[in-house]
């Protein structure tokens, strides 16, 4: 489904999440990415971002508690790295596609034509900004229900992608490192619709991997990845 007639969007999304929206318009901004918002000239609070942000803060809520609850033995550092590991871009963008989120976003043509509708990023940003509308429009029971029903729901037989950046952490501060990891821009390129952005992570002045991804957040995550399979390899840090 590609219609941008927002009656069919809405009439579409709201029945593959079973809710239906007092204020229609919070789940249209919920799905209008910002390509598209700079496209048409809209506002710049007409794209899903801030709406990205409340459900960002009600997700990890919801999770917290989620974990907290089911697995009573496992102890804190182990309740943030499974918390982590739901609340990440990949499992995000999993859910994301499974209830179709992309088929129904309002994308810019540029970023629709360079894929869009299948990046992870979009597609996680989109279902975080679908509970921040959910959360503004219903409040947290329903907000809390979708989460359960759509991202926590036999979350045993869910794919969860582990944070590298979380757990790259425990990995230097269990080896009693006092040194502060730190992720450095190193190149940013190709067009602002398709950029590929290149990422090192340094602990002190050493570093310990690099990564590239479409986003920050994931040339950020795969740098960590490589950190991690280097020390896996007794690299050595300097302390």
């Amino acid at each position: 489904m590609r219609s941008h007639k927002k009656s069919d969007i809405l009439q579409a999304m709201e029945n593959k999440i079973n809710y239906r929206f007092k204020t229609p318009s919070l789940l249209y901004h919920a799905l209008t990415h910002s390509s598209y918002a700079n496209e048409m000239r809209l506002s710049k609070d007409k794209n899903n971002e801030r709406l990205e942000f409340l459900g960002d803060a009600v997700l990890e809520l919801v999770t917290s508690e989620y974990v907290f609850l089911e697995y009573k033995d496992l102890p804190e550092g182990d309740l943030t790295k499974l918390r982590a590991s739901i609340v990440c871009e990949q499992t995000l963008s999993s859910c994301a596609r499974d209830l179709n989120i992309g088929e129904y976003l309002l994308l810019g043509k540029g970023e629709d034509a360079s894929g869009g509708r299948e990046r992870e990023s979009i597609l996680s940003d989109a279902l975080e900004a679908m509970i921040g509308a959910i959360y503004l429009d219903g409040g947290f029971t329903n907000a809390k229900e979708f989460i359960w029903n759509f991202v926590l729901s036999n979350i045993q037989n869910k794919e969860l992608f582990f944070d590298s950046k979380t757990i790259l952490q425990e990995i230097i501060q269990n080896e009693d490192n006092k040194q502060k990891i730190r992720y450095k821009l190193i190149s940013e390129d190709g067009p602002d619709h398709n950029k590929t952005f290149t990422i090192a992570v340094y602990v002190g002045n050493t570093e310990i991997g690099c990564g590239t991804g479409r986003t920050k957040k994931a040339a950020e995550q795969e740098a960590a990845n490589q950190a991690i399979q280097k020390l896996q390899d007794n690299v050595k840090i300097q302390k």
